[in-house]
């Protein structure tokens, strides 16, 4: 019996593609940290009936149409707006993610940002290295309070809902803003719904969690930034389209906001030449949201549990395209 076949688009732990390995003939990219090229990855994917994958490859019908065993895509991340998902419903291909596993350590850098954005610890940190420290006063690297301020938080998914725990414990006012109404948010946190404007014109802290689409690109524009107070601080841990950079630069020169913290960007990794990176009350962080080593590798090992279940003939455990299984039991 040929064994099913398996490409990994970036070089993980022996130990947790393990279990992968005993079922099928598993190919890793060799690099950690250097994506896998364009071309590799379209001449794997016409051996392969699984695809492991990082935000940074786009799955898209190129890949699909290369990929003519393929029946899954496990992609290591909550988000996938890198892949086509639509189409890959048309083609019979499972896409799979890596929910709830990292919605505890994403909520943590998330915090951890709107700290570090507003006490500007980053820039006090470069401003002791650099030995510019030459004696205490009272408003040197002076920030703004977290504690008893208003944050609003426009995605009020599970990170969301977990960000707002956060808040609640420094006696924060919680606005949110979602699709629909988060019931529970509201009984247990006290969280208030409100309009997106209302949002923006209230809180002190705006923390952006919603997911990338059509419906959200770009939708912290340059008018959303002048309906913020000029002392508020904005936060984005979800995807970097989901805001005008051109527009966040605009605000923070023309001080129509104080600060923002970011964990995502359009084009990843940003040059380092960007703008954004040139101004000091603008926190950057290399898209490290559920980077703790214990959730990567519970993320690694649900993406490998996914492809078993596929392969094998079972139901994934985070099946994005839910029509895929109604598809399959149609069959």
């Amino acid at each position: 019996m040929v064994k099913p076949y398996v490409f990994i688009t970036r070089k993980l732990p022996d130990e947790i593609i393990a279990p992968l390995k005993e079922y099928a003939e598993v190919t890793m990219w060799p690099y950690e940290d250097v994506a896998v090229s364009r071309e590799v990855l379209l001449e794997e994917a016409t051996k392969a009936d699984a695809l492991l994958t990082m935000l940074s490859e786009q799955i898209d019908g190129e890949v699909m149409e290369a990929g003519k065993s393929l029946k899954v895509v496990a992609n290591l991340a909550v988000g996938f707006d890198n892949i086509d998902v639509s189409l890959a419903t048309e083609k019979g291909i499972a896409i799979c993610n890596t929910p709830d596993v990292l919605t505890d350590t994403t909520a943590d850098l998330t915090f951890a940002l709107l700290l570090a954005a507003a006490r500007r610890m980053v820039e006090a940190a470069e401003f002791i290295k650099s030995g510019e420290w030459k004696s205490w006063s009272p408003f040197l690297l002076a920030g703004t309070d977290v504690h008893h301020k208003t944050i609003g938080i426009v995605g009020m998914g599970k990170i969301g809902q977990a960000v707002a725990k956060r808040a609640a414990g420094f006696d924060m006012n919680i606005l949110y803003h979602n699709r629909s109404r988060n019931e529970q948010a509201e009984a247990q946190l006290g969280a208030v719904y409100c309009s997106f404007s209302e949002l923006l014109q209230q809180s002190d802290f705006i923390v952006c969690l919603t997911p990338l689409t059509k419906e959200t690109r770009h939708l912290f524009n340059r008018s959303a930034f002048q309906m913020m107070k000029r002392s508020a601080i904005f936060i984005n841990a979800s995807r970097g389209a989901v805001v005008d950079e051109d527009a966040l630069y605009e605000a923070l020169v023309q001080q129509e906001i104080a600060g923002a913290g970011l964990d995502v960007f359009t084009k990843e990794p940003i040059d380092p030449s960007h703008p954004l990176l040139s101004l000091k009350n603008v926190v950057a962080l290399p898209h490290i949201g559920s980077a703790s080593v214990e959730t990567r590798c519970n993320m690694m090992e649900l993406c490998c549990q996914n492809i078993l279940a596929v392969l094998k003939g079972e139901t994934p455990k985070t099946l994005v395209n839910k029509e895929w299984l109604l598809n399959r039991h149609n069959v």
